[in-house]
């Protein structure tokens, strides 16, 4: 297979997922790292959908590593931005990277990937009542947030 292609179209959507997830630029990396090289080896990816396979290897990926002991054993480094964009709303943005990762993921495939929540349930592996309740959760969990920073 060749995995230039894909790998040029959807190098940062694959960072972006691992990074929301991991919040640490190097594992981030090595996530996707992995995918690619899991996609190399991979022999039964139908043509077409190498965004939507990468973006759920990806995901399985950081669901392992959060799971992992050696993660929990972790410290980060250093907080390093996620996105490198500048930012138009600061609190909105600590807001959103403070959250719980399964909240913070939903959040970031739905506003910032553009994806509807029956995509979100298939990468995701979970129902898509399970990611309109996420998302629901999280938006409450970040009103609050935002209200907290107002007094």
């Amino acid at each position: 297979m060749d995995i230039e292609i894909p790998f040029r179209q959807y190098r940062d959507d694959v960072f972006r997922l691992a990074l929301s997830y991991t919040r640490s630029y190097q594992e981030a990396e090595d996530v996707c790292q992995t995918a690619y090289i899991r996609l190399l080896e991979a022999q039964n990816v139908t043509p077409g959908k190498e965004r939507a396979w990468l973006m759920q290897v990806t995901a399985n990926l950081c669901r392992n590593l959060l799971r992992s002991a050696w993660w929990r054993s972790t410290a980060p480094m250093e907080e390093a931005p996620l996105f490198p964009e500048p930012v138009r709303h600061p609190e909105v943005y600590e807001a959103v990277m403070a959250l719980p990762p399964k909240y913070r993921v939903v959040i970031f495939l739905h506003y910032y990937e553009e994806l509807t929540t029956g995509e979100i349930a298939g990468l995701l592996r979970i129902s898509r009542t399970a990611v309109t309740t996420r998302l629901s959760r999280a938006r409450k969990l970040l009103c609050q947030a935002l209200k907290e920073d107002e007094l």
